[in-house]
């Protein structure tokens, strides 16, 4: 069917495995490192239903408007485990999306999560199944069904281009997504942020240890902020 593209290929375990030891801001950064505009990072209106719900897939993507949700349908449907369905709704705001039926459907054939540029409804039903589940909000008005709308072709969601195939990511700080052909290069720059911040994370622990025990200070600062004012002053 016309605009009624085939699923991208799937993104390997091996990658899916190093991204799950990562948060989204730790991704954005390390897009950030390699300059990309707008560090692949989705406004933030789009969050989860629930703050502990978190989500690692391969996009596969729709376009539809004004609320339509049959081309989410059909794309349901023909998907299959380990793709996160990423919709472009134009952040519409006078009908939903989806509801936890849908989301029932998406979570049966495997889908690892959702992220639609509009509304959704039945939140505690999305929150019982466990689905992660991103959107610009709720709302109880029921979704249209027009059609035909558009699968598996470059999208705008958030505000930023998702193609079908790229690597998508969310948790409670929102939704990251790196091109399929940079992810090797952003994943070795947000693994040296993670363990940069883990080293922080040592001295903050090490400096508070040191004050309650009454011993001599170390320095807390990072070293860049030394840098800075150096060239400062």
């Amino acid at each position: 069917m016309k605009n009624y593209n085939s699923l991208p290929e799937l993104i390997s375990d091996d990658i899916i495995k190093r991204v799950s030891a990562l948060s989204t801001a730790q991704l954005c950064d390390g897009m950030e490192s390699i300059g990309i505009i707008r560090n692949g990072c989705m406004d933030g209106g789009i969050m989860p239903v629930e703050s502990s719900m978190r989500m690692i897939g391969t996009a596969c993507t729709v376009e539809t408007e004004d609320g339509d949700n049959f081309p989410i349908h059909v794309a349901i449907y023909q998907g299959k485990p380990g793709y996160a369905l990423v919709v472009d709704g134009k952040g519409y705001t006078e009908r939903t999306y989806m509801g936890d039926l849908m989301t029932s459907a998406a979570k049966a054939i495997g889908f690892n999560g959702i992220v639609i540029d509009g509304f959704v409804r039945d939140k505690e039903g999305l929150k019982e199944l466990e689905l992660p589940v991103f959107s610009r909000g709720i709302m109880q008005r029921s979704p249209s069904k027009k059609g035909p709308g558009k699968i598996n072709v470059p999208i705008t969601c958030g505000g930023i281009t998702v193609n079908p195939g790229d690597l998508v990511m969310g948790d409670y700080d929102g939704v990251t997504v790196i091109p399929r052909d940079r992810i090797l290069e952003v994943l070795e720059k947000a693994e040296k942020k993670n363990d940069y911040e883990i080293k922080r994370r040592e001295t903050i622990e090490e400096y508070a240890r040191c004050r309650e025990q009454g011993k001599e200070l170390p320095n807390i600062a990072p070293t860049w902020v030394a840098e800075m004012l150096t060239n400062i002053r």
